[in-house]
Formats: C-alpha cells, structure tokens, sequence
C-alpha cells in the first residue's frame, strides 16, 4: 500500500512522559479506544524488535471484541517506532518542543472501509489519548 493516512496531536506533556504513557500497557488501557461506547480490558506491549503488541478492543455492551496484533519493526527508544500488523505498517514518532509533545501517527489503510472512516477512528484514539494524559 502507498497511500498512508496520518493523524497526530499536540500533547501537553514532555516527550518522556507522553512516551511512557503511550506504550505502558498500564496506561494503554484508560485510553486505546475510539468511542466511549468501546473498551480495552487489556493491553501487552513487549517493546522489542519482534516483540508483539497486543490491546484487546471491546464494545461495553459485549457485542463484538477484536484483538489488536502487532509486532515491532523499528524501534528508536524514546522517539519513534515501526509496527506490522498482517500486511500494513504503522509508523510512530513523537517530537517535543516547548514542553508539547508532538504525536504523529502514520499508517495504511486497509480495504473494508472508507479512508475517512478509518482516519476517523485513529484520530478518535489519538484525542482520547490526549485528554487522558492531560487529565493526569
């Protein structure tokens, strides 16, 4: 796939914390999902080349469920890394200046539903993840 679709946000945090909180399975599951009416009970996170990421992603009311599989490509500690997931790629890099961080997340669409959509649902959790930081 070439055309990647790119959301990001502006998080008031410095680059270390907003790593931490964006990678930490303990903080990946108050924040990794796109509506409120969605969970994620739980997270795995072997930040690894090879290693896997794994967040389970629930509706509340128990009516679907959806594994989140990934395995690690690239890592730079700290600022960036690289995951696959089936045959798409996701990359993710964090920038900080003047205290903000900086999240930018890049990855390829798949095929069952419209691009907007999907840039939707990314950036949905991208803004959860922002105000549960901000909260904090």
């Amino acid at each position: 796939m070439n055309n990647k679709i790119t959301v990001s946000a502006i998080i008031n945090a410095d680059k270390s914390t907003v790593w931490d909180y964006y990678t930490d399975p303990k903080h990946i599951v108050n924040w990794n999902f796109a509506d409120p009416s969605w969970c994620c009970p739980s997270a795995e996170n072997d930040m690894v080349i090879g290693g896997k990421y794994n967040a389970r992603m629930e509706a509340r009311d128990g009516s679907f469920g959806f594994d989140f599989l990934a395995v690690y490509t690239k890592i730079d500690m700290g600022n960036s890394y690289t995951y696959g997931f089936g045959d798409r790629f996701c990359d993710v890099s964090f920038n900080e200046s003047d205290g903000k961080t900086e999240i930018v997340v890049s990855f390829d669409p798949e095929t069952e539903n419209p691009l907007d959509m999907q840039q939707f649902g990314w950036q949905s959790i991208l803004n959860n993840f922002k105000a549960y930081v901000e909260s904090l």
